[in-house]
């Protein structure tokens, strides 16, 4: 459903004469590299924003850079969706950065909520995980909007932007049914409703506010789950329901044999973030800096809130506050709840780190060049002089950034002048043997790996792709994996005609996979969704059967009379194995 910028680069592509100059490929692996050359001019100019200084934007783009292998994949996997969707979610952040300063003129701030909408717009767009993304934002904003750190009617009108950009979205995907019960729209609209039920939200003293804080939680949540249960009911809505059973068999609520929600949990990117992850961020200094400025800015937060909530009149606490206040403005504060609440995410779940580190970078430089947080610590160990702050400000970003230099530099350069080199013999092979022996109206089954390749080589019809958001997709791409499982050819023979499938591609690598433990192999998933023993050495669940069948993708190449009256080889190499399917009557 996310190929709306393909369909855009293949019309822009043959409207700009650069056909003869340049080959598709080329035109798309560029663009891609270009839209990361403004997702990092957008995390300088959030640091630049925040900070006031063109040399925390600087720090920003020499920490992203060398810390590439945490903060980006486009190295080494180009078409993510993801990497198309990040640079517009970094142009929205310096937006609401911007768009959170104070005094700004009535036509800044409609320009810059225009800018807010088209990025949340096209980032929505572009990414299957858009709506968790910014659910997220929406609770940073709520929680600030809480403690009275951002201005309430621009919070509104975020919240507004966030539900229009997804329903817009939901309209171009032909009216996709996650977007709708997705629980961003049913949360944004629950504290739409709750602010205009509860006015006096923020007038009293520190006890009445925080009553009426607790009741005002109680009351969206409540108002979310409601929201969100009708509208699924009403629309018959199961699109989401294999992501809340990975939460919740992540999160240790109970086991699951729910074959997409195992799928999920056994692999890597979704498990916790490794250790060593921190060691990398360590060496360029970034890690040790985001953690000094983020316990600067947590302190200065939590002070600052429990002044909002108590409305204090004493002068001596007043005036701590006047040197607190100035390190948390409104911009830095919504900075500050993203980061922390994006740095859960990242924890919980590795293939989320890439939105944390990379705001990591901004958060950090912006600390090291930022005056109010030199200025509060100075004065926190008795040391501060306004020319003392100003030249700690700028020398020890500059000191930063020629350690930066001096230590990765020449291996940047070395792998620069690097030349390398896609070499996959078997799978070029397989590519070369479809184009050239099948006709173009043929139907492949797989994997929904090779199959997305079969796709972009060949041409061909596929029985299912890597859209994994619809529950329907993923119940036909589970029925086409019993080529894996313990299943009867006459079984698999139904299953892919049924699909009308001309031809079936099997894989020795997951056949045969090692990669995984046992439990976690793709073959084991499907042997416990189908009640069925695993193989291999280890403890079973004592309601696993052991299966009539022996494996569909190892017993299909002994060529017995069961399967060859159904299955012919067509094609083999030393990975894959190509199946052709006899036309019965």
């Amino acid at each position: 459903m996310n190929v709306y910028q393909e369909v855009f680069l293949s019309i822009l592509y043959r409207i700009l004469p650069i056909q003869q100059y340049l080959e598709p490929v080329y035109f798309y692996i560029y663009t891609l590299f270009g839209l990361q050359a403004v997702y990092v001019i957008a995390l300088y100019v959030t640091s630049w924003l925040l900070s006031g200084t063109w040399l925390s934007g600087l720090l920003t783009a020499c920490w992203y850079i060398t810390n590439r292998i945490d903060t980006t994949r486009v190295e080494f996997t180009i078409p993510l969706r993801e990497n198309w969707a990040l640079p517009f979610f970094a142009v929205q952040i310096a937006a609401i950065t911007y768009l959170l300063r104070t005094h700004l003129q009535p036509v800044q701030e409609r320009l810059t909520f225009l800018a807010v909408f088209i990025a949340t717009f096209l980032f929505s767009l572009t990414w299957q995980f858009n709506q968790f993304m910014m659910l997220i934002q929406a609770l940073a904003l709520f929680i600030l909007d809480c403690f009275d750190m951002l201005p309430t009617a621009k919070v509104m009108w975020l919240y507004i932007i966030q539900i229009c950009g997804l329903l817009l979205v939901c309209v171009l995907q032909f009216f996709n049914s996650m977007i709708l019960g997705s629980l961003l729209i049913s949360f944004n609209a629950s504290v739409l409703i709750a602010r205009t039920i509860q006015k006096n939200l923020k007038k009293g003293g520190l006890l009445s506010r925080l009553g009426k804080l607790i009741l005002h939680v109680l009351l969206v949540l409540c108002l979310t789950l409601l929201i969100n249960k009708f509208i699924k009911k009403i629309l018959n809505l199961e699109s989401d329901e294999h992501i809340f059973k990975f939460l919740k068999a992540k999160f240790g609520f109970g086991a699951t044999r729910d074959f997409d929600a195992n799928l999920y949990l056994c692999e890597e990117a979704f498990g916790l973030l490794p250790l060593n992850t921190f060691s990398r961020l360590s060496d360029t200094l970034l890690f040790y800096v985001y953690i000094f400025v983020l316990f600067s800015m947590t302190v200065a937060a939590v002070i600052v809130a429990f002044w909002n909530l108590s409305g204090s009149n004493q002068v001596q606490f007043m005036e701590k506050m006047e040197e607190c206040t100035v390190t948390l403005k409104p911009d830095a504060a919504y900075n500050l709840i993203h980061t922390i609440l994006f740095g859960c995410l990242a924890l919980s779940t590795m293939r989320m780190k890439y939105l944390w580190t990379s705001h990591m970078c901004v958060f950090a430089s912006f600390g090291l060049c930022s005056t109010e947080v030199w200025k509060l610590t100075l004065k926190c160990i008795h040391l501060y002089t306004s020319q003392r702050t100003r030249v700690i400000k700028y020398s020890v970003p500059i000191m930063t950034l020629l350690y930066i230099s001096y230590k990765f530099w020449p291996g940047i350069m070395d792998e620069l002048s690097e030349l390398r080199e896609f070499y996959d013999p078997d799978t070029v092979e397989l590519m070369n043997w479809i184009k050239s022996n099948t006709p173009n109206t043929a139907v492949f089954a797989g994997s929904m790996q090779l199959l997305a390749g079969v796709k972009l080589c060949t041409g061909r019809t596929l029985t299912n792709h890597p859209h994994y958001e619809d529950k329907n997709l993923r119940e036909r791409t589970k029925q086409i994996y019993q080529i894996y499982a313990k299943r009867s050819p006459e079984d698999v023979y139904r299953i892919l005609q049924s699909f009308g499938t001309d031809y079936v591609i099997l894989e020795d690598s997951i056949c045969y996979e090692r990669r995984h433990s046992r439990g976690c192999r793709l073959r084991d998933l499907l042997d416990i969704a189908n009640g069925h023993i695993m193989d291999g050495l280890g403890e079973n669940e004592p309601d696993l059967k052991p299966s009539l069948y022996p494996r569909f993708c190892e017993e299909i190449k002994k060529n017995l009379p069961s399967y060859t009256i159904h299955f012919t080889r067509v094609f083999q190499n030393k990975t894959f194995h190509v199946y052709k399917l006899a036309k019965h009557k």
